[in-house]
């Protein structure tokens, strides 16, 4: 740099007062940009911290919703009675039934936790196709920038990736047999009831991702703001302030 800006001095002395203003300002131009103190990153270095960031927030959001009561014992992301069977749950507990209700909303975070380790795959599938421009704009966003990129480029991606799994895990962990055993009581005591169809697997596959992109965007934000998160020096450069 310092032989670009002599070669420019020297050129200015010797054209003498002939050059114009408007000269001197187009060759201004064309010299290299200066980084300023010396610390600008380089677009490869953001994006290839932007993916480490979200590699490690993927693996600890699945790593904690996938151990036992990692739905169910987390109140931010347990999954509770869909709204549209909410009185079905708030009349049987009131007739002494509470024990059906929460086998049921039991079985529905079972089914959570049992299938949250398929989303690494796809998580990480999903990191490396992100763009320098995309990381470089996510690294200037807010706290969860990267973790609503994310959700917005892939949600229909692992929805329906996901879906299979849960649908499995719902059979294995017994969510069908808990939620007939639950109606079915309600339908004895309010024969002439009527109970709303929904779909079940949809509803809980909706939940479980919530929850994942929840637990995400709380990882990256401790990376952002919390330099004892930044746990490689990849991480520790990238977001340094």
């Amino acid at each position: 740099m310092r032989k670009v800006l002599l070669t420019v001095c020297m050129a200015v002395l010797l054209v003498g007062p002939a050059v114009h203003a408007a000269d001197m300002t187009d060759l201004m131009k064309a010299l290299p940009a200066i980084p300023s103190g010396g610390s600008a990153q380089d677009s490869g270095t953001v994006a290839s911290g932007l993916k480490e960031a979200l590699s490690v927030g993927t693996k600890n959001a699945v790593g904690v919703l996938s151990k036992a009561n990692g739905y169910f014992g987390n109140e931010a992301v347990k999954i509770l009675l869909p709204e549209n069977v909410r009185r079905v749950g708030d009349a049987l507990r009131m007739a002494g039934y509470q024990k059906e209700v929460d086998a049921f909303v039991l079985s529905m975070n079972r089914a959570a936790e049992k299938a949250a380790p398929k989303a690494a795959d796809i998580f990480a599938g999903a990191i490396q196709s992100m763009s320098v421009d995309d990381a470089q704009k996510i690294l200037n966003g807010g706290n969860t920038a990267a973790t609503e990129y994310f959700k917005s480029k892939t949600s229909s991606k692992l929805f329906d990736a996901f879906k299979p799994d849960i649908s499995q895990s719902m059979n294995e962990v017994g969510v069908t047999k808990a939620y007939k055993a639950m109606t079915d009581r309600y339908t004895t005591m309010m024969p002439f009831a009527k109970m709303d169809s929904f779909d079940l697997d949809k509803y809980v596959t909706d939940k479980s991702l919530d929850g994942l992109f929840y637990m995400v965007g709380q990882e990256e934000a401790k990376i952002r703001t919390n330099p004892a998160a930044r746990t490689t020096e990849l991480l520790k450069k990238v977001f340094a302030k």
